[in-house]
């Protein structure tokens, strides 16, 4: 079973901890891909805010799931 990993700005992604989910709060660019990077291999769903999925053009074989 995978993991659900959650990628944005602080304040659209913290909730998302009380539910299980790895978050990596990322308010630039950079720290976007930064997390993106250091994904754990076990993470298969990623959710990202708008300005999070801007930053990541190539996403690889995870399901991604964009906030609206």
């Amino acid at each position: 079973m995978g993991t659900v990993a959650v990628i944005g700005e602080e304040t659209r992604v913290r909730g998302f901890g009380l539910a299980g989910a790895v978050v990596c709060a990322a308010d630039t660019p950079a720290a976007v891909r930064a997390a993106w990077a250091e994904l754990p291999g076990n993470v298969r769903l990623v959710i990202l805010t708008r300005a999070a999925a801007a930053a990541v053009p190539d996403r690889g074989d995870r399901l991604v799931a964009v906030m609206p």
